[in-house]
């Protein structure tokens, strides 16, 4: 039979290898091997770690709209000019002679502006307008007198509406902040030059956008044949 004292020795052993086994998986770290991680392939991306690939597409189209933008810029802006020189030439209005000078000045210094930018952006300076407005160019130079007056008027005005929505969208979407700058600038300018040719048109009483002058709408309220 086994004697007591060697009974104990083999308690002890088997309690301090127990003991060893028990201290050893409680000191293991989590994720170490041994232990089971599970798997999560589907683990949805969390927010601002979307595809690198969108986020620099997305990045060049807004460049392409910025390069746009500075371009029509510059070829409206031509436009101008020529017809700024071509209204003190032809008009026989001296109101309409000095907004074309004005034309000629401020667009001047907004192209300059915008000139650097272009450069910046790889934007070659356009050579002149465009095609549809060499149209408009075409057509106001065959006019004289009243009719050239009257035909530039509502040219003005209509182009600087839509040069004011134009630039004022660029100067809140615009990606280079240079572009950002030089729309919020020129949209000042366009703003007043707006505001100016509507009261030459008041004061020819020009029909602008269905609406005429206030003698001409006086005029509408004489009864046919009644002077």
């Amino acid at each position: 039979m086994m004697s007591k004292k060697m009974c104990n020795k083999i308690l002890l052993s088997s309690a301090s290898t127990l003991l060893a086994t028990v201290m050893a998986v409680a000191q293991t770290p989590p994720g170490s091997a041994g232990s089971q991680q599970p798997n999560t392939p589907n683990q949805p991306t969390s927010p601002g770690m979307g595809n690198p690939g969108m986020d620099s597409g997305m990045a060049n189209q807004q460049a392409m709209v910025d390069q746009s933008f500075v371009k029509k810029a510059l070829e409206g802006g031509a436009m101008e000019v020529q017809l700024g020189q071509l209204a003190q030439q032809k008009s026989q209005s001296d109101d309409v002679k000095q907004f074309g000078e004005k034309m000629v000045q401020d667009h001047t210094q907004l192209g300059d502006q915008i000139k650097p930018i272009a450069q910046q952006l790889g934007v070659k300076e356009p050579k002149g307008p465009s095609k549809k407005d060499k149209e408009l160019i075409a057509k106001l130079e065959g006019l004289s007198g009243q009719q050239f007056d009257e035909a530039y008027i509502q040219a003005m005005v209509k182009d600087h509406k839509q040069d004011l929505r134009e630039f004022k969208d660029a100067a809140q979407t615009a990606q280079n902040p240079n572009v950002k700058q030089a729309a919020q600038q020129g949209a000042g300018v366009i703003s007043q030059h707006l505001q100016m040719i509507q009261q030459i048109a008041q004061a020819h009483n020009v029909s602008i956008d269905g609406k005429e002058g206030k003698e001409g709408k006086e005029g509408k309220k004489t009864p046919s044949g009644m002077q």
